[in-house]
């Protein structure tokens, strides 16, 4: 596959973590408080994970896939924050 192509493909799919994100926060606005710590730390750990495997192993697809959840969590811690979007009102 052409190189700048790929990146474009890379660039759209994390894109897509955004409204994967706010949908999955909004199907799930009862549970954003109480998993508001576990979200923290898959974001980190996802963080981190990536960051190593981008010094070291240079995989992009797994480098991608823990960007992705990363994103996907940290909407979540978010969005708990938000007492409007949480109460549902």
């Amino acid at each position: 596959m052409d190189n700048g192509l790929q990146i474009i493909l890379e660039i759209a799919i994390l894109a897509s973590a955004f409204p994967a994100g706010y949908l999955l926060s909004y199907l799930c606005r009862d549970e954003l408080k109480m998993g508001r710590r576990w979200f923290r730390g898959i974001a980190a750990i996802c963080i981190i994970l990536a960051l190593i495997l981008a010094v070291f192993y240079r995989n992009a697809p797994i480098i991608l896939t823990l960007d992705y959840i990363a994103i996907v969590a940290l909407i979540s811690v978010r969005k708990s924050y938000d007492s409007k979007f949480v109460s549902g009102k």
